[in-house]
C-alpha cells in the first residue's frame, strides 16, 4: 500500500496526478481484501488494469486497485479452443503467445494496448473485429456478495466501445479473467481497410499488416505519452451521412446497423486541419489525428481544452459532434466529459 501515489506510471498518457493511496493486487482473494479496507470504504474506489484507456484529469481522492492477476489456461473443447486467461495479462503478449501456440484468430486485435481485463469493458476492437465475437465468458468478482460470477457474452450487454461494466456494474463487479473461445477451423478477417491487400494469408501475416500498419500510425506510449484513440468514431443516421459523403465524397463511412453509418473520426479532425496541432504540452499527433498526445510537459488542464477545440472544430465543419473514446477521471473517478466539454 503507498500513499499520495504518483499515477504517472500508471496511465499511458503520462500526465501529472497523483492517488491518495494505491495497491496491487495478483488473486482474486487480495482484490476482495484490498476492496474492502476498512479505511477506503467510505470513499471512492477504483481498479485500474494497464491504464491506456485512462487520463486522471484531476487528484484521485481514493484507493486505486491495480488488477496484476495473470494466468493462461488452454482448454481443447473439440471444434474449438478456449483460452481462460487473467485479467492482469498483457494483451497484446496474449496475442502473441496465442499465434505461438498456433491458435488462430486474435491476429487483428494485435498490439491494442492494454490488460486482457480491459478487452470487455472497452468491447475492444479492431481491423473488422471486436471482442465480443470472441468472448466466451467473463469472470467477475461480485463486489456486493463477494462471489465469484460467470457472465456469458450476452449478458456483458457488447455495444460499439461499450458494455454493461461501463454501466450497470460500474463499481459493483471486478473483472478477474476472460474466456476467450477461438474455432479450430480459422477463417481470416479481412474486410477491414489494408488488410484487404493480404493474399490467401496466415494469421501471422495478419498480425504482422496489423502492427505494421499500427506503428506507422500510432505513436508507442513509452516514447510519447498517449492513450490510443481518444475519440470514439461517431455513428450518425444514414440520412446525415448520405449528406455528408454527398459534400465530402472522398470521406470514410461504413455501414453501422439498421439506418445507421460509421465516420472515421480521424479523418474528420484532419479534415478539420488540426493534425500535427499543439497547444502547450499537449497536441493532435502528426501521423494519426485521432490519436492525441503528450509531448512530455503536458498537463490534464490542457488536454481538455485541446479536446474541447477538437470537437468544436468537428463540430464547426461538419456537424457532427465527437465524444472521447478515452476515460476522462474526476477526482472520483467518475466520467463527467459533458462537464468539462462546457468549461
Amino acid at each position: 500500500m503507498r500513499t499520495e501515489c504518483c499515477l504517472i506510471p500508471y496511465h499511458s498518457f503520462g500526465l501529472p496526478s497523483t492517488a491518495e493511496a494505491l495497491v496491487e493486487v495478483t488473486s482474486a482473494e487480495e482484490m476482495a481484501e484490498a476492496w474492502n479496507l476498512e479505511a477506503y470504504r467510505g470513499g471512492p474506489r477504483m481498479v485500474l488494469g494497464g491504464g491506456s484507456n485512462t487520463v486522471f484529469v484531476e487528484r484521485y481522492q481514493g484507493l486505486v486497485i491495480v488488477n496484476r492477476i495473470k494466468g493462461r489456461e488452454v482448454i481443447d473443447e473439440g471444434g474449438s479452443w478456449l483460452l481462460r486467461v487473467g485479467a492482469g495479462e498483457d494483451w497484446h503478449d496474449l496475442v502473441m503467445w496465442s499465434l505461438s501456440q498456433r491458435i488462430y484468430g486474435l491476429e487483428n486485435l494485435s498490439l491494442i494496448p492494454g490488460t486482457a481485463g480491459a478487452a470487455p469493458v472497452q468491447n475492444i476492437g479492431a481491423y473488422g473485429m471486436e471482442f465480443a465475437s470472441v468472448c466466451a465468458h467473463v469472470q467477475v468478482l461480485d463486489l456486493e456478495t463477494g462471489h465469484l460470477r460467470l457472465l456469458t457474452a450476452e449478458q456483458c450487454q457488447f455495444g460499439y466501445r461499450d458494455s454493461i461494466f461501463k454501466r450497470e456494474l460500474k463499481d459493483r463487479a471486478v473483472i478477474l479473467g476472460v474466456g476467450i473461445r477461438l474455432p479450430k477451423r480459422w477463417c481470416p478477417r479481412l474486410s477491414y481497410g489494408p488488410l484487404r491487400e493480404l493474399d490467401t494469408p496466415t494469421a501471422e501475416m495478419i498480425a504482422d499488416k496489423v502492427m505494421t500498419v499500427r506503428r506507422q500510425k500510432l505513436p508507442d506510449p513509452r516514447n510519447l505519452g498517449n492513450a490510443g484513440s481518444f475519440f470514439k468514431n461517431p455513428i450518425v443516421p444514414d440520412a446525415v451521412g448520405r449528406d455528408l459523403l454527398s459534400r465530402y465524397p472522398q470521406m470514410p463511412a461504413y455501414p453501422a446497423g439498421e439506418g445507421q453509418m460509421k465516420l472515421a473520426a480521424g479523418w474528420l479532425i484532419e479534415q478539420s486541419g488540426l493534425k500535427g496541432v499543439t497547444l502547450e504540452g499537449v497536441g493532435v499527433h502528426a501521423q494519426q489525428a485521432l490519436v492525441l498526445v503528450n509531448h512530455g510537459t503536458g498537463t490534464a488542464a490542457q488536454l481538455l481544452r485541446l479536446a474541447r477545440e477538437v470537437v468544436a472544430r468537428v463540430s464547426d465543419r461538419f456537424g457532427v459532434v465527437l465524444e472521447p473514446e478515452v476515460r476522462l477521471l474526476d477526482s472520483r473517478g467518475e466520467q463527467h466529459w459533458s462537464h468539462y466539454a462546457e468549461q
